[in-house]
């Protein structure tokens, strides 16, 4: 296949390049040029803004795989430009988009967030998810069935730049006492960025169509089998001090920032971590072993500069003020 991707070269870009050029498919690359420009450099590359640039591209394709696409309107410039250079149009979404997040077991026909002004160029926490909506539609109304959504849920492993994983793996790595949400029952989903890109592209080549929820893993996952895979990959002699959920809203302890990858299993964002992903599943979606995300995230993060500072998580000052306000409780 021929495969354009606007991006490429962060995270999930960068993974999907790499299940591409496994394939043997031939692949060109559309981005500024800015993060990590020196990834690739063997990899057919066009520097442009994808605002004004991209109905200057040479070519054909057969699919588009848009990993950077945030606000309709620089979406919608995106699709058109590209109608007549590519077969299908991949939008990589989040299953942010969905307006009800109180219930479980979201299927990707439930109703998605919407925005009373769909004019809205702010990304916040409450129009992120209203606007990659947004963003869906306008590829759909572009590229009819030749239009495919993808809804991730949190992306892990190598190269994240969000923490929102990573903390758990190196927190339990260091040892000691930590600070864990709630109960080991709490259940928590997320996809491998390589199990994730190498389905994109299964699906490219399978000609399909449609939107999926892409997050895992196919069987409940709890809190407290993570972080005791953590611990067991890592050999560490971490001792989780679970706290009720009582005390982590009492002392301001926020769900997927302060604690990551974890909200309550109660209240209005409690279907955020069991979201059904049964028709991924059935087009082929298959998961890497966790012991496997976590050492290769182990792995990874190890080798980044002793003084990097998480960017989500607890900080070891305010964990360990914590662990001691819990004990004297």
């Amino acid at each position: 296949m021929k495969i354009l991707i606007i991006g490429g070269t962060r995270f999930l870009g960068r993974h999907i390049v790499n299940s591409v050029r496994v394939r043997g498919h031939d692949l060109t690359l559309f981005n500024r040029g800015q993060t990590n420009p020196s990834l690739f450099r063997k990899v057919k590359r066009y520097q442009g803004d994808r605002e004004r640039d991209l109905d200057q591209l040479p070519g054909q394709w057969d699919a588009v795989i848009d990993t950077c696409g945030y606000l309709p309107r620089i979406v919608k410039i995106s699709a058109e430009a590209l109608k007549d250079k590519v077969e299908k149009y991949v939008f990589i979404s989040s299953i942010s988009v969905y307006a009800d997040f109180s219930r479980f077991g979201i299927k990707e026909s439930d109703p998605v967030g919407k925005l009373e002004d769909e004019t809205v160029e702010e990304i916040t926490g409450g129009t992120y998810g209203p606007l990659k909506a947004l963003c869906e539609k306008t590829v759909q109304d572009v590229y009819g069935v030749n239009s495919l959504i993808i809804r991730p849920g949190l992306i892990v492993g190598p190269h994240d730049p969000t923490d929102r994983f990573t903390y758990w793996v190196m927190r339990t790595a260091r040892g000691g006492e930590v600070l864990a949400p709630d109960k080991p029952e709490a259940l928590t989903q997320f996809i491998d960025a390589r199990d994730l890109a190498d389905f994109i592209i299964n699906l490219i080549a399978n000609d399909m169509s449609g939107v999926f929820n892409v997050t895992g893993p196919e069987t409940p996952l709890s809190f407290g089998a993570l972080l005791d895979t953590c611990k067991m990959v890592s050999s560490s002699n971490a001792r989780f001090v679970w706290a009720p959920l009582e005390f982590l809203q009492r002392n301001n302890v926020a769900p997927w920032s302060d604690m990551p990858a974890w909200m309550p299993d109660a209240g209005e964002d409690a279907g955020f971590t069991r979201v059904d992903v049964s028709k991924a599943v059935k087009a082929g979606l298959t998961y890497s072993s966790l012991a496997t995300t976590i050492r290769d995230t182990l792995e990874w993060a190890g080798e980044r500069p002793a003084d990097y500072e998480m960017k989500a998580g607890l900080k070891p000052e305010r964990e360990k003020e914590l662990l001691e306000l819990l004990r004297v409780q």
